[in-house]
């Protein structure tokens, strides 16, 4: 047996790709664990079929999961894939443009039979020609029938045992990567302690895909990505849902409020619903509502009674909330909506991302309603967008729309857990004084109203969907609806105040600006560091206050020759921007195909600009 090549590298990126039955999901969130623990910096995406089940063995059908880790900050799952895990044909021709030049693909050469090529579109019997694969470095490895040997003694029906092939895979990477076991080990006790022949097949089949690397050196190399040098403190691995959920309890126990969610399940902002119901001992209230009227309406209710009030959803949701979202702006109480956003329109692209959602969060209602709208732009930062928007929501009487997206929902990244003592502190504005309380009196700073609820006694008031002066009585008249609107609207404007001033990445002047917002920042701020390592004379502002802006905003454009925009929709933030500041032009890098940009993407739209 020849030596074995072990290779360091700065950074990689894997992708598992296989059915959606395949357990890729699960496998590369074990690898990804196991990494971050390891003191690696991470970046996942996770990418799922929109059907619940596609034909097996077609491209349809391809479930993936793209990690990129290093020992230097890491802000993107990758462009392209250093090594491909394909566990079937289809999942070798799904990510083929997806593959980086000179890459690795472990495949499942059991599976590359007649029958799994044609249904994976294939016309000929060498898929790696018909893909353009050939100068890559290409693995075989027979994941199926080594599983069927590893467990032959379990007694396991054969349904069973190839259930257990993702494990096999996920023991070679750990041997390649220099991942240790022993977390993944305890995930599956866990995980499976009630069925102690599970534990005891998976935990034997990942070691004998470990071993089988060990054993076949010569054709497996081995890589070491030395930790990262990150900031000490208690991380863990967290997704962009999960940060959302604790982030507003984290608002609740500072508010001293209790927290209510009211929703109804929809993908992909599931998770964060059931995340919070799972967290009765903190006190959460969760309603899964038959509908999503009925999850925000009931949200309304919660905040009418003095609640820190949450409702989620995705963008079909939304549109369905906007007519209760009007009443929580004509009542002035304080409510929080997450969207997850997807594609669209309609059921679009469910479990795919999108940023096109932002006018909608901005306009989408009858009348003038305005609400603030804030957008989180990584995964981890996911909790201090949500627990802001808590804020604002309970400091000033005002409903606020928070924007992630299936990219942030879905992606982890490690996240140093703060303390309580760390997080600003939140005041509601519950009333206080009986003799003086009015139901629309303004605090004439902030224009905004005291909170009431049922159980303050002197404190009763009429509040609702019909417009009314200051006292509750509702009016009719023309002038009072005119300057309640304006009322209503600067309260919004208002909250500048607690808004910080947008900072750059890069000169505060220059030849191109780069603008983007929410979800795109990893990718953005990836370019405009690569770019000005080449010497460009680019920076980046990345907006996550999107009404109102920062009150820097125009300042910071006017210090720049060109202005481009980049988001994923067709140029919804450009087009804001056009209204709110028309003085600056606005060039425009748009993406609409599910998928986050890749960096390259970005760069090459920014040396097109710099030629131009």
């Amino acid at each position: 047996m020849k030596d074995a090549r072990v290779i360091e590298l700065e950074e990689v990126t894997i992708r598992f790709s296989g059915d959606s039955g395949d357990g890729m999901q699960l496998t590369g969130t074990l690898f990804s664990d196991a990494t971050a623990l390891l003191g690696n910096d991470i970046s996942t995406f996770p990418d799922y079929p929109s059907e619940i089940r596609a034909p097996q063995g077609t491209v349809g059908g391809v479930s993936g999961f793209q990690v990129q880790f290093g020992h230097k900050q890491v802000n993107t799952p990758g462009d392209f894939a250093h090594v491909l895990i394909a566990m079937n044909p289809a999942a070798i021709k799904a990510n083929a443009a997806f593959m980086n030049p000179g890459g690795t693909i472990i495949y499942d050469s059991d599976l590359l039979t007649e029958k799994g090529l044609k249904k994976a579109g294939f016309t000929t019997d060498d898929p790696f020609a018909e893909c353009n694969l050939e100068d890559f470095f290409k693995i075989p490895v027979p994941i199926s029938s080594l599983t069927k040997e590893s467990l032959k003694d379990f007694g396991l029906d054969n349904k069973s045992v190839l259930r257990s092939k993702n494990m096999f895979a996920l023991g070679l990477v750990c041997w390649m990567f220099n991942r240790p076991l022993e977390y993944i080990e305890e995930f599956i006790k866990a995980k499976f302690a009630k069925k102690p022949v599970v534990v005891d097949s998976n935990i034997k089949v990942l070691h004998d895909g470990f071993n089988y690397g060990y054993t076949m050196q010569h054709m497996t190399p081995s890589y070491i990505v030395h930790p990262a040098n990150i900031e000490n403190g208690t991380y863990r691995n967290v997704n962009g849902n999960h940060a959302t959920a604790w982030g507003l309890l984290a608002a609740a126990e500072k508010s001293g409020l209790e927290l209510f969610i009211g929703s109804y399940p929809i993908t992909p902002a599931t998770d964060i619903l059931q995340a919070l119901a799972e967290r009765k001992d903190l006190g959460v209230k969760s309603f899964q509502a038959e509908d999503e009227i009925a999850g925000v309406t009931s949200a309304i209710g919660a905040a009418f009674a003095g609640e820190l009030a949450v409702t989620t959803t995705s963008g079909p949701g939304l549109a369905l909330k906007s007519e209760a979202i009007g009443l929580a702006v004509m009542a002035e109480l304080p409510l929080v909506v997450v969207n997850v956003q997807r594609g669209g329109p309609s059921t679009g692209l469910p479990t795919k991302t999108e940023q096109a959602d932002l006018l909608q969060a901005l306009y989408g209602r009858n009348g003038e309603s305005p609400v603030v709208v804030l957008a989180a732009s990584t995964p981890s930062d996911c909790f201090w967008y949500a627990y802001k928007a808590a804020k604002i929501a309970l400091e000033r009487m005002v409903p606020v729309i928070l924007l992630t997206d299936g990219f942030l929902a879905n992606g982890t990244e490690p996240w140093k857990i703060p303390s309580m003592s760390e997080l600003p502190t939140i005041t509601p504005r519950i009333a206080k004084d009986a003799a003086t309380f009015e139901s629309y009196k303004r605090d004439s700073k902030t224009l905004a109203r005291d909170w009431a609820f049922p159980g303050m006694a002197g404190f009763e008031h009429r509040i609702g969907v019909l417009e009314k002066n200051a006292s509750g009585t509702v009016s009719q008249d023309p002038a009072n609806h005119q300057e309640n609107s304006g009322i209503r609207e600067g309260k919004v404007q208002q909250v500048v105040d607690m808004v910080p001033d947008i900072d750059l990445c890069g000169d505060k002047d220059g030849d191109v600006l780069v603008v983007g917002w929410g979800g795109t920042y990893g990718h953005l701020i990836s370019a405009v560091r690569e770019l000005r390592k080449e010497g460009k004379n680019v920076s980046l502002a990345h907006f996550n206050y999107i009404k109102p802006l920062p009150g820097n905003t125009r300042e910071i454009f006017s210090k720049f020759k060109k202005i481009i925009v980049c988001e994923l929709n067709l140029g919804q933030f450009a087009s804001y921007l056009r209204n709110a500041l028309p003085e600056f032009t606005y060039y425009q890098n748009n993406k609409l195909k599910g998928l986050p940009f890749t960096v390259n993407e970005l760069k090459e739209s920014v040396y097109k600009l710099l030629e131009d």
